[in-house]
């Protein structure tokens, strides 16, 4: 995030001696990205953070994707995933499911009730949406309260938990980049600062509290990385010598927040808006949008759902959330319902759809997107939740 922070305690000046109330020097770290010519932020510790006195392999969940072949939108239900009882012993990172992915962004998805271990992804950052239930985000720079509607935004390599709380589920929408993710260009200043026209602003954003120093021994952290194995990704564990939340302090423009859908202020118009103003986020070769209750077209003649589209460069992935998706409406489509519009393949409403909508005011609905600049392929999960029907439902209506 590109505006200046601070938290705990920090020299006066960058890279000079900063110790405790005994004398002890404490350990900077400069946490950078693209070569350290982009945002960064310097954390001060109170042991080495990069001790490391024990490692083995972690056999990460099934990373492949299969080609989606043929060519063919897919429904894929989400909440077939995980049903029963299952979710109560599973984790929000090693039980995530591989739904969708390709060599730029992978979505999983995952339910869970108890505590994940420490957690850091060394490929990119991650953008984590609450589905429904509660939780706290632990990380190196302090705790985010998170719950439904909220993005997580976790730099890359940062190390973390997911602790669920209540006794609800934890319903969580993880979409891993293998860059970088941030707001859109276009609603930024050239220094940072959100621009008027943007549809959300820094007041939105909410950041982790003050840093909270832990202690511990022999402490498992989890890291996701670059390898050979299914989509150039491998998985370690560390054991590190003390707990690594052992920062005292720290300041920059590199840190973890949340933001939550309902803060999203829609973009409308006399006739139907094109997808890009829904535009919530981007990374590198793909772009995430939202879809909330809004206002519809008030032109006397307006058509409310949206026109019938080919985006020849991406592939769709619309994952509903809340209230009835109205261009969708006899296909099957629900809450925890995605769909793949995959390059190549015009979609939009279902036929009915279309008169239905016409003299609407309102569309009471939410929904997270995802397009992406390359083909996705089907992870595990996207296999075994295909409908397997959602192509044929257009020539049905």
């Amino acid at each position: 995030m590109a505006f200046y922070q601070r938290a705990g305690s920090i020299p006066p000046k960058r890279h000079t001696q900063h110790r405790d109330p005994d004398g002890r020097l404490y350990y900077e770290e400069l946490m950078g990205e693209e070569g350290f010519s982009s945002d960064s932020s310097l954390l001060y510790h109170r042991h080495v953070p990069s001790a490391v006195v024990g490692a083995r392999v972690w056999q990460l969940p099934d990373q492949s994707a299969e080609a989606n072949a043929p060519l063919l939108p897919r429904h894929l239900k989400l909440h077939q995933l995980f049903e029963g009882e299952e979710w109560k012993s599973c984790d929000a990172v090693r039980d995530r499911r591989l739904v969708l992915g390709n060599a730029d962004v992978r979505i999983s998805y995952v339910v869970a009730g108890t505590a994940s271990p420490l957690y850091r992804n060394a490929t990119g950052d991650e953008c984590v949406y609450v589905e429904s239930g509660t939780g706290v985000v632990e990380t190196v720079f302090g705790d985010l309260d998170a719950g439904p509607g909220d993005y997580v935004i976790i730099p890359r390599a940062t190390t973390h938990r997911w602790v669920p709380s209540g006794h609800e589920p934890l319903r969580l929408y993880a979409i891993e980049a293998n860059g970088h993710i941030a707001p859109p260009k276009r609603y930024l200043s050239r220094y940072g600062q959100f621009l008027e026209h943007a549809p959300y602003c820094e007041r939105d954003l909410r950041l982790p509290g003050a840093p909270s120093v832990r202690h511990g021994e022999h402490v498992e952290v989890y890291i996701k990385h670059r390898g050979d194995g299914p989509g150039g990704l491998a998985g370690s564990v560390h054991v590190t010598p003390n707990h690594p939340f052992d920062v005292v302090g720290w300041d920059g423009c590199l840190y973890p927040y949340a933001f939550n859908i309902a803060d999203f202020e829609p973009i409308t118009g006399r006739i139907h808006q094109p997808p890009p103003v829904h535009q919530v986020f981007e990374g590198t070769n793909f772009v995430i949008c939202n879809f909330v209750p809004r206002k519809v077209d008030y032109h006397p003649l307006a058509v409310p759902v949206p026109y019938y589209h080919s985006n020849v460069d991406s592939d769709e992935v619309m994952f509903y959330v809340g209230g009835d998706y109205e261009a969708r409406k006899g296909s099957g489509i629900n809450v925890g319902s995605i769909t793949l519009h995959p390059g190549g393949f015009p979609h939009g409403p279902q036929p009915a759809a279309i008169e239905a909508s016409l003299g609407a005011e309102r569309f009471d609905e939410t929904a997270v997107m995802v397009d992406t600049f390359r083909p996705l392929g089907l992870g595990e999960a996207g296999r075994v939740s295909d409908d397997g029907a959602y192509a044929w439902t257009w020539a049905r209506s």
